[in-house]
């Protein structure tokens, strides 16, 4: 068998040269499963553990020792049909040489090619992701400040089929966990209406659907994004419903390129980001790939940005409307009015605060730059005097050296 395996170890040893040492990062000790466990385990990342676990022992010629954990697997996960090609591998080995991930006869060959090559993809990218960590300590580059009601973050890399959760404590984020994800099965950059790409940009989770009123499809639930956005607006793009979802309750987890749009996750990964993400706070960045920086490096660039912020704040407060309108740009939009049809409201805001000096409670701001450079903020506002005021989102466009509000709103 050790000599039957020799290709597809060949093969294995070079995508796990680099992760021998390795393991999900994310996932706590207490998830990860005990060796000689005969009880079915069904908990966030744990069936991917065991899987590279299975990967790790045929590059370490363990043949035997990884067929009878990919058993195991495939009993405690019966929808896991990656961890089923494997085990069709490893005992297929027993008998005959196996060269590559489904080394399967011609003649089934040819009906499953296609279901096929997706497995062939989602262990590629499972075994990439796991290949190229993010820094220790580092956090994605839009990320640059999160108020303490950001008890979490989220950040979608889909050049890796990877989604990870940071939680956001005194001393910053901390990657607590990552998963394996799907996206659209024409890949990403969502346009128009249809178009079954995943969106790119800094979205919020609006709302949590109850299972039982969804279809099969979508598994154990579903976590909608407000897109588009309020950048994805000003370019005129289409389409709704882009939401983090699960996935059927025949599959365990889908292809790296398959849904409509939105971002699928098994059901036990799901389940888990459900229980840590809040309502309109917790905020989703997804990106086509991830850019991991030092968190001081973060604050330093944003430093102009926060001069601009500060000097808005200052002018709000003096009461001066000519003076505030100059921080907002000429193409502005809030919910449909533009500028000129929206600034009565700020006159009657001035009007009301009477020049007492306006707060920024709980404020966050996450930038995302693609062929412009935008600032998404969220604050409070809260008037000296009171204890209480709106939350509002603001977005900000840089062009060359100034930072201009495009958009305005209330969000609760």
């Amino acid at each position: 068998m050790k000599q039957q395996l020799l290709s597809l170890l060949l093969a294995l040893s070079l995508t796990l040269a680099a992760t021998t040492h390795a393991s999900p990062r994310g996932i706590p000790r207490s998830k990860q499963p005990a060796s000689n466990s005969s009880e079915p385990v069904v908990k966030a990342g744990v069936a991917e553990s065991r899987l590279i676990e299975i990967y790790k022992l045929i590059a370490g010629s363990q043949s035997r020792e990884a067929l009878n954990k990919a058993e195991l697997l495939v009993r405690d996960y019966p929808t896991f049909q990656l961890a089923h090609l494997v085990y069709g591998d490893l005992l297929a080995a027993r008998t005959q040489p196996v060269k590559v991930l489904g080394d399967v006869p011609d003649d089934l060959l040819k009906a499953g090619i296609s279901t096929l090559n997706e497995l062939r993809d989602e262990s590629a990218m499972r075994l990439k992701a796991l290949r190229e960590r993010p820094p220790a300590g580092a956090i994605p580059s839009q990320f640059i400040s999160l108020s303490p009601r950001n008890k979490h973050a989220i950040a979608v890399d889909t050049s890796r089929s990877r989604l990870y959760l940071f939680r956001n404590g005194p001393n910053g984020l901390t990657l607590e966990a990552d998963y394996y994800i799907s996206v659209g099965k024409f890949g990403v950059e969502k346009s128009t209406e249809g178009d079954a790409r995943t969106p790119l940009g800094v979205y919020f989770i609006t709302s949590n659907l109850d299972p039982s009123a969804l279809g099969d499809i979508y598994g154990t639930g579903a976590l909608p994004l407000n897109y588009p956005n309020e950048l994805d607006n000003k370019r005129g793009k289409t389409g709704s419903g882009i939401w983090l979802h699960g996935t059927p309750s025949a599959q365990f987890s889908r292809a790296p390129l398959a849904t409509d749009g939105c971002v699928a996750i098994a059901n036990p990964d799901l389940n888990d980001i459900i229980r840590a993400v809040e309502i309109r706070t917790t905020p989703v960045v997804i990106a086509k790939d991830l850019k991991w920086v030092a968190p001081m490096s973060v604050r330093a660039d944003s430093k102009p940005f926060e001069d601009a912020l500060a000097a808005w704040q200052q002018a709000k407060s003096s009461g001066n409307l000519n003076q505030v309108l100059t921080f907002y740009s000429t193409d502005f939009k809030s919910n449909g009015r533009t500028l000129t049809e929206w600034s009565p409201n700020l006159r009657r805001e001035l009007d009301k605060n009477r020049g007492r000096a306006i707060q920024l409670k709980d404020l966050s701001f996450l930038r995302w730059t693609d062929t412009s450079d935008t600032m998404v903020v969220t604050f409070g506002e809260v008037t000296d005097g009171t204890r209480s005021g709106p939350t509002k989102r603001q977005y900000w466009s840089r062009n060359g050296s100034q930072w201009k509000i495009f958009y305005e709103g209330i969000i609760g």
